[in-house]
């Protein structure tokens, strides 16, 4: 590639005309910012956001929390599977996802058929600061909730690692990140050579 399509600067319209009707899918750990980023990244390209965990509340008329502590983590992520899968259709559009589905195969897969990935990397300090006191989250339901955290770090990265974007996420602006995060798709999904639409 010459220096001049490494500098190239994607407009909006095209970042969102390349990805035909796909959806911009935002995957991470708790407290990353997928839902906060997500939805201003949406409002850049002007596409509708959706937060798969508030589907799943609408779907099933219960919280996720309660929705854990009555059918327990694998009904809930059979649950999420089936709404994220059904969501993927909607697009063009930006999808936030809870911080377990893309570690599902076949939501991973649906999600490389019909969407972008874009994994919202953060620091174990940074995630904590931002949901270390929220006991709220079932997951860190725990005496030690950063050793959960960073149990589910050595367990997710690997995957998450395998998005097709991935933006570092820190304390600053969400206007910053979501601006990086467009940034980063504009080469993904305009330059010479990058990923072709994969639905008609």
């Amino acid at each position: 590639m010459d220096k001049a399509s490494q500098n190239a600067v994607w407009t909006q319209a095209e970042i969102v005309k390349q990805l035909g009707k796909r959806s911009i899918v935002f995957v991470g750990l708790m407290g990353a910012g997928k839902t906060a980023i997500g939805r201003k990244v949406a409002g850049m390209l002007r596409l509708n956001f959706i937060d798969s965990d508030h589907e799943i509340e609408e779907v099933s008329r219960m919280s996720v929390p309660e929705l854990f502590e009555r059918y327990g983590e694998p009904e809930f992520r059979a649950l999420e599977q089936r709404v994220i899968l059904r969501l993927l259709e909607g697009g063009p559009q930006v999808l936030s996802t809870g911080g377990g589905a893309f570690m599902n195969a076949q939501t991973r897969a649906a999600i490389a058929e019909h969407g972008v990935s874009v994994w919202l990397k953060a620091d174990i300090d940074t995630l904590m600061d931002r949901v270390g006191k929220n006991r709220a989250r079932p997951l860190l339901q725990n005496p030690d909730p950063r050793g959960v955290m960073e149990r589910l770090m050595a367990e997710r990265y690997p995957v998450y690692g395998t998005a097709d974007v991935t933006v570092t996420t820190r304390d600053e602006r969400k206007e910053v990140i979501a601006a990086e995060v467009i940034d980063q798709l504009g080469p993904y999904l305009c330059a010479p050579g990058a990923a072709e639409t994969t639905t008609p």
